[in-house]
């Protein structure tokens, strides 16, 4: 056999092999791909008094973890308290008056409108006591709920407006993974079923379970659900973690997630 003819079958294998290798590649890229990239997301807590206010104290930081109910930050309280202590004492002649307008009543005649009158005012005095009392607290504002201080929005001293959050909260069980998958896929996904998160530069997946499937697409063509256009719509597909899991995510941070059919 001539050197021409064994060049030629030469070249004739490599290209059946180059051809198969194409084929397979082409047979891989067929299959349904399980992977979808998503992100973290975080729901925030914002912490705020309803009154205005200067920040007198701040008891948190940035990026600490607090626990229900522990102090977050003061404002000044210095109208709030004299407020209070002058219903306090309002109260105190309203209720002697209206003892006293009672004791009358008893013990013969007396006026019964000089009666009512006592009532009333003291009745108004408790209410306006309990509005004082409930402005001096809101001054003080405490974690609703354990979680992740996110940020702090005022610095000690400056003032806060009535109703500006002060502290961001972040707790773990507010945080979860978007995904957005392809309407061809959406359909084999449903609420309850298992996901595994991948996160870069950790070895183990997070376990988590579907939370939300979106009923509106994210992108809608402008004219005709073609076959064509149909790939192009994608739903998005929220997951939650238990808190213990969830803790270790953070918001942002790009992910892959695989979702596991019951």
């Amino acid at each position: 056999m001539s050197a021409f003819c064994v060049g030629q079958d030469r070249q004739l294998v490599r290209g059946a092999g180059v051809l198969m290798l194409l084929l397979l590649l082409g047979s891989c890229s067929d299959r349904p791909n399980d992977r979808f990239q998503g992100y973290v997301e975080g729901e925030f807590v914002y912490v705020a008094s309803p009154l205005a206010g200067q920040l007198g104290t701040l008891s948190v930081q940035r990026g600490q973890q607090v626990t229900a109910g522990q102090p977050l930050f003061a404002l000044d309280e210095t109208a709030e308290k004299a407020a209070r202590d002058q219903a306090q004492a309002a109260l105190a002649l309203s209720e002697a008056e209206y003892a006293r307008q009672e004791q009358l009543v008893r013990r013969g005649p007396a006026s019964v409108q000089d009666f009512d009158r006592a009532r009333s005012t003291r009745d108004q005095d408790r209410q306006r006591l309990a509005q004082a009392e409930w402005n001096f607290d809101q001054k003080r504002q405490s974690a609703p709920q354990a979680g992740f201080v996110y940020d702090t929005l005022y610095r000690q001293g400056e003032w806060v407006a009535a109703g500006k959050p002060v502290v961001a909260l972040l707790p773990p069980q507010n945080i979860k993974v978007r995904a957005f998958v392809p309407e061809t896929r959406v359909g084999s996904i449903h609420y309850g079923d298992g996901v595994r998160v991948a996160v870069d530069g950790v070895r183990d997946p997070f376990i988590g379970k579907v939370s939300y499937i979106s009923p509106h697409a994210e992108y809608t063509p402008p004219v005709i659900y073609s076959r064509e256009s149909r790939a192009k719509l994608v739903f998005m597909i929220e997951s939650v973690f238990d808190p213990e899991v969830s803790s270790n995510l953070h918001p942002g941070q790009p992910v892959d997630v695989e979702f596991k059919s019951k």
